[in-house]
């Protein structure tokens, strides 16, 4: 990002790098918003074109899909912000908000969709004998919404205009409160993660089992395995970068040095939005075969 406090003086090649980083940043956040436009827009317009059919996977996909094109439909902001710079005002905090709401929307409702298909592989004579499926999987969906707009609101102090750098960043110096962060590592990724692990595996074991081995189920446990290791290189360092900055104790020249810890928060923060462009794609598949076989 481009430094806009007229207060601080940055050594000439810190200029340089910082410089070429709004430029990479642009420009890779460019590319998820044109990936992630494109494969989620189709997603949300499939399933729109086939509401007649909807059935409580479709919920489940709908709400995948709506988190990571909220998602992608507010990247124009950071990119913008990468060449030009936007005001530290309210809307820098709305935004950031915005897009780590959509972000944990997308990993929570993963999450759901992977308990649900273990829960149908599992118990298949009560998935199909269950009346209210769909009533429930809309129940999940808005519980979601509401639990991680509640964070939101509790916390919404933390990324107010003077605690920030840029539009997008924290003033290295000021750190997000423990609880905060503690929440979303607990309940946003280690959780989810679990809980992902867990029933990937489950289903993976009982596929496994059944002696008729077709290619379709050669090609279900590929993407299952696929699901899991797209989940955790996207998601797994920005986690931990967030743990490295709770721990990290921030020189006061801050301004003025290069922090290995900040930038590897920005790449990881880049990895994780590229996910959008994923789940549509791989779930969309996976569920598509699995409940039509």
């Amino acid at each position: 990002m481009c430094p806009n406090d007229s207060m601080t003086t940055m050594a000439t090649n810190n200029t340089a790098d910082t410089c070429i980083n709004s430029i990479l940043e642009g420009l890779g956040y460019s590319l998820v918003f044109l990936l992630g436009l494109v494969v989620n827009g189709a997603a949300l317009w499939a399933f729109v074109a086939k509401r007649a059919s909807w059935t409580d996977t479709h919920i489940y996909m709908l709400n995948l899909a709506l988190a990571d094109f909220i998602l992608v439909l507010f990247l124009p902001f950071r990119i913008y912000d990468a060449f030009f710079c936007l005001p530290k005002t309210l809307l820098c905090t709305f935004l950031i908000f915005m897009h780590f709401v959509n972000m944990y929307a997308s990993i929570l409702t993963t999450t759901a969709i992977s308990v649900h298909r273990y829960l149908t592989i599992k118990f298949p004579l009560q998935a199909r004998s269950c009346k209210r499926k769909k009533e429930a999987a809309v129940a999940v969906c808005l519980l979601i919404w509401v639990v991680l707009i509640l964070i939101v609101v509790v916390f919404r102090k933390d990324n107010y205009p003077e605690k920030l750098w840029t539009c997008y960043e924290r003033c290295k110096n000021t750190r997000i409160r423990p609880q905060f962060n503690l929440l979303l590592l607990s309940l946003g990724y280690l959780a989810p993660l679990l809980i992902i692990v867990f029933c990937s595996s489950r289903i993976i074991c009982i596929l496994g089992k059944e002696q008729n081995k077709s290619e379709e189920r050669k090609s279900i446990v590929g993407i299952i395995k696929a699901n899991m290791i797209v989940f955790l290189v996207c998601y797994t360092p920005f986690h931990i970068a967030h743990i490295v900055s709770l721990l990290y104790q921030v020189p006061p020249n801050w301004r003025t040095i290069y922090l290995p810890s900040h930038k590897f928060l920005q790449v990881s923060e880049w990895i994780a939005s590229t996910n959008c462009c994923f789940d549509s794609i791989s779930y969309y598949f996976l569920l598509k075969r699995f409940y039509t076989r």
